[in-house]
């Protein structure tokens, strides 16, 4: 009995054991935070707050404070204007019974009124035809009403231009050009949401490997866009008078 007695308090005393776990788990926290010194502040507060707790010490309220998440607020994105003007040109499009001679497209993240060359200009002309006009007064009267900025753009297809004195890209400049003039002439719009620009062959929208592709690739755009804060815009794209019921 003596000799089971003597052999139970050889070794180290049991309290140190206990100070031997607490050094090890002071350790581990050290060298915890040592490895996430680089980490995020936010990921790094809320690793702290779970060691402050499992070690029992500054618990309480500033433990929930640390774990309480983030709230960030999300503006809308851009596509709303999108969808909502592509809607309402597409609608009076529709009750106009416009001609076939004036797409509308969704691309760039902008719409676009697209209208083929021959509808506008004589073959390697940059005047604009007398028919033209009634179709530019359309297009005009369709972007009036809209808080946008219209872009207007000259392109070409690659079959280099017949007079030497003239290249496809500088064609598609003047034809621009010429689009933005009439609507000055005319008071359709202001010049301060207007712009001009030409690209020659450079944005062609087929391949351009056959007559009926170049021809398509032959055209002006009317890229609308926004400018400042779009979200302001959006209530007057909207009218409830101008809706289909379909």
């Amino acid at each position: 009995m003596a000799k089971r007695e003597k052999k139970r308090k050889a070794g180290a005393p049991e309290w140190m054991v206990t100070y031997s776990d607490m050094v090890t788990l002071l350790l581990t926290f050290f060298v915890l935070l040592l490895s996430m010194a680089s980490m995020d502040q936010v990921k790094f507060d809320k690793a702290s707050g779970s060691l402050k707790g499992a070690f029992g010490v500054f618990g309480g309220q500033d433990e929930q404070k640390i774990s309480q998440p983030t709230i960030v607020e999300i503006a809308p994105i851009q596509d709303d204007l999108v969808q909502r003007t592509f809607t309402r040109i597409k609608t009076q499009i529709n009750r106009l019974r416009l001609d076939r001679s004036i797409e509308l497209v969704k691309d760039r993240g902008a719409v676009i009124l697209r209208i083929n060359d021959a509808v506008l200009f004589a073959p390697g002309s940059q005047r604009l035809k007398e028919e033209a006009y009634p179709v530019l007064r359309k297009v005009a009267g369709l972007i009036e009403p809209l808080p946008l900025q219209a872009r207007i753009e000259g392109h070409t297809d690659n079959i280099p231009f017949v007079r030497s004195d003239m290249s496809n890209w500088e064609l598609s400049v003047m034809r621009s050009i010429a689009v933005l003039r009439f609507f000055q002439e005319q008071s359709l719009l202001p010049l301060d949401r207007l712009s001009a620009v030409g690209y020659g062959d450079q944005h062609p929208i087929a391949p351009n490997d056959t007559p009926e592709n170049r021809a398509i690739n032959r055209r002006v755009e009317f890229v609308l866009e926004s400018v400042g804060d779009y979200r302001a815009q959006l209530p007057y794209l909207i009218d409830a008078n101008e809706q289909l019921p379909f």
